[in-house]
């Protein structure tokens, strides 16, 4: 059965160290006049029953962000800022819905359909019931990138997600590798554009 809204949690990525952008907390940078934050709850949150946002840092800044989407604060219970999948590993522990969607904090552009494609797509005979549903571009040259951290996931991975960091592992990609993932390509690559320096903002803020 094709995952719908009431049967998603969105969960919001800004739980990282922001090294790029010289350790400030991404997710609070501003964007004509808004944090980036901010901007991707608001295309976030009507595409999910419920909403988490992880944050490691400003825990009370990103509950007032979150607080008109009744969205709740997680935070990695791993030490040392692992990456992603231990944001996604608080989410999938704390989400009380089958599905769990993940965006990071610094894509304001995110597609409003996206939870809808990715649903579709694991539904899809193809997909024969995917566990992880991910997002592919194609850029005007025909260059394919793979953006892993926007995905839809199966609550049920938890525990597994869960002895893939107690090994060690770290990388998104090969924790996808481990189950039935299908990859969704959009064609408008400049929706999961991300800001990874204050001149990226900067320039974007121009644009």
């Amino acid at each position: 059965m094709k995952p719908t809204r009431e049967h998603i949690t969105g969960l919001m990525l800004a739980g990282g160290r922001g090294m790029r952008m010289g350790g400030v907390d991404k997710g609070l940078q501003t964007l004509h006049g808004e944090p980036l934050a901010a901007h991707v709850l608001k295309r976030l949150a009507p595409q999910c029953g419920a909403l988490l946002i992880s944050a490691n840092r400003h825990p009370d800044t990103y509950a007032a962000l979150g607080a008109p989407f009744g969205a709740t604060i997680v935070a990695d219970t791993l030490p040392g800022f692992p990456g992603p999948l231990a944001g996604l590993l608080a989410g999938l522990r704390t989400a009380r819905t089958a599905y769990l969607l993940s965006a990071p904090c610094d894509t304001p552009g995110l597609p409003a359909d996206l939870a809808a494609r990715l649903a579709r797509a694991m539904d899809t005979i193809d997909a024969n019931q995917a566990d992880i549903a991910t997002v592919t571009t194609i850029d005007a040259q025909g260059e394919v990138s793979l953006h892993p951290v926007f995905a839809l996931l199966r609550t049920t991975l938890a525990d597994d997600l869960a002895a893939f960091l107690d090994a060690g592992e770290r990388k998104v990609r090969a924790w996808y590798a481990r189950h039935k993932t299908v990859e969704v390509t959009f064609t408008d690559e400049r929706a999961f554009y991300n800001i990874n320096s204050l001149q990226e903002l900067s320039d974007l803020e121009r644009a």
